[in-house]
């Protein structure tokens, strides 16, 4: 009896693959073009040449390292996400293209560009599945050979462009705002007609704080990215440090004109792990969604215990779109500009690296928008600790 093949499902773009025989015959076509491999191992970005059906057929020396290969037949038939172990990559069994998640992908929005168009180029921002953030740029090219139609793929890094524009925002605007806000309230110290000198000072006192704040962010994340970060477990009461940050917060700039609320029911319970580290998340967790929240809006910050894990939770009101829901933890994707996006991806980056946990959100019309991040419960701090 003949056997029908079964179609594999898709969110975006075609599963379909071309059998192993076409993909020997399309790299072998490829090899044969005369000092085609020593021109492409000239050029210092990585090179993919696809098939239709978006898989490798060929690639350069450079793709080759980034992906720790050492044969180009070891990327055969592999997709980009898929080479680049991108997490979404294997949650279809159509592979790279099929979620989703692909939807927003750079890698996807150029290989249709490339498809209607004849070229197209993109910004890509990849988690992979060991947690490490690649931000690139891709452009692509159609071109045939011997009647056969590929798409020339070339990609860029460009993490230490984008992290160097965040960082002049960071201090450009962040930074320079609260220093420049600091030197007018020193400026008062200087007139002698100005009354309540003490609440001036006072004033002086939290803008310098959250001066610092700002700088020990930036650096510890830095830090946490190059796997320098050095973790200091303590036992602390769930509950002190919760009150502790929404006290922060509802004198912070953000928490201006909002409530920000601890749910009564939080569980109090002493926990062992880095308390600077779960502090993070937490201010970043609040920070994000009372800028997320209109004026008047509650934010309410609460935590649940579980047998063997605590989880802490952030909840407002607003709801996000389909494509913001699809981007949430990549690390330069932000909802408030470009250059700035560092804070969900941190949360992840700290909760799953250095306090071994995991994060979350569910974000519903009518219900709001809820992160969490869990880590375990017990004398092990988990993670890099």
């Amino acid at each position: 009896m003949e056997q029908k093949s079964t179609r594999l499902s898709t969110d975006f773009l075609s599963a379909e693959r071309a059998a192993q025989e076409a993909l020997l015959s399309d790299f072998e076509r490829i090899e044969g073009v005369p000092l085609i491999r020593q021109i492409l191992d000239l050029v210092p970005d990585g090179v993919l040449i696809l098939n239709p059906e978006r898989q490798i057929v060929f690639c350069n020396r450079a793709m080759l390292n980034l992906l720790h290969v050492d044969d180009i037949k070891q990327t055969l038939g592999l997709r980009p996400g898929e080479a680049l172990q991108c997490m979404h990559s294997t949650e279809f069994a159509g592979g790279c293209g099929t979620t989703e998640f692909c939807r927003e992908c750079g890698v996807s929005k150029a290989i249709l560009a490339a498809g209607k168009l004849g070229a197209g180029e993109s910004e890509c921002r990849i988690l992979r599945k060991d947690g490490v953030a690649l931000d690139l740029r891709i452009s692509t090219g159609v071109f045939e050979l011997h009647g056969n139609r590929y798409i020339a793929f070339t990609l860029s890094d460009i993490a230490d462009e984008n992290r160097r524009k965040a960082l002049e925002r960071i201090f450009f605007h962040d930074i320079l705002n609260t220093a420049g806000n600091l030197r007018g309230v020193t400026e008062l110290f200087k007139d002698p007609d100005v009354a309540d000198k003490e609440s001036f000072m006072d004033m002086a006192h939290d803008l310098s704080e959250r001066l610092i704040e700002e700088i020990e962010s930036q650096r510890q994340l830095t830090m946490a990215e190059n796997q320098e970060l050095i973790c200091e477990p303590s036992s602390f009461n769930s509950k002190d440090l919760m009150d502790e940050i929404v006290r922060a917060y509802r004198i912070h700039p953000v928490g201006r004109s909002r409530i920000l609320r601890l749910d009564h029911r939080s569980a109090a319970l002493m926990i062992h792990c880095d308390r600077t580290i779960l502090g993070r998340v937490l201010g970043n967790l609040l920070k994000n969604a009372l800028e997320a929240t209109s004026v008047g809006g509650t934010v309410t910050l609460g935590c649940k215990a579980y047998e063997d894990r605590l989880e802490f939770w952030v909840h407002n009101d607003a709801t996000m779109s389909d494509p913001v829901r699809r981007q949430i933890f990549q690390r330069s994707f932000s909802t408030k500009g470009s250059n700035r996006g560092l804070g969900t991806y941190s949360v992840k980056l700290l909760t799953e690296r250095y306090l071994g946990g995991t994060v979350g959100f569910t974000t519903t019309p009518g219900e709001g928008t809820r992160f969490f991040s869990q880590i375990p419960l017990g004398t092990s701090p988990g993670g890099n600790c």
